[in-house]
C-alpha cells in the first residue's frame, strides 16, 4: 500500500531524548494547542520541505548559468528604457 501512494503513508519512529527536555517540550507543544507528535511531525515536514526547496534551487540555478537565453543579441538600454514617447 505505501508504494503506491508515498503521501498517505505512516512511518513510526522512536526517539530516545532527556526526560525533562521531553516534559518542556510537551507542555510548550500544549501551549500551542498541539500534541508533542504533531509538533514533531509538523518540523520533520518543515525540514524536509527545506531540503526539497534546497534541491529545487540549486536545479534552478545549474539550469539558469548552463542556459544560453534567448535574447538573440538584444542588451539593456538605459537611455531607451528612460526615453518619453
Amino acid at each position: 500500500m505505501c508504494a503506491r501512494n508515498m503521501w498517505n503513508c505512516a512511518v513510526n519512529i522512536t526517539l530516545s531524548i532527556d526526560k525533562e527536555v521531553a516534559d518542556q517540550a510537551r507542555k510548550a507543544a500544549s501551549a500551542m494547542g498541539k500534541s508533542l507528535n504533531q509538533v514533531v511531525r509538523d518540523y520533520l515536514e518543515q525540514l524536509a520541505g527545506a531540503q526539497q526547496l534546497d534541491g529545487e534551487l540549486q536545479a534552478f540555478e545549474h539550469s539558469a548559468l548552463s542556459t544560453p537565453g534567448r535574447l538573440n543579441g538584444w542588451r539593456f538600454d538605459r537611455d531607451e528604457a528612460n526615453r518619453r514617447a
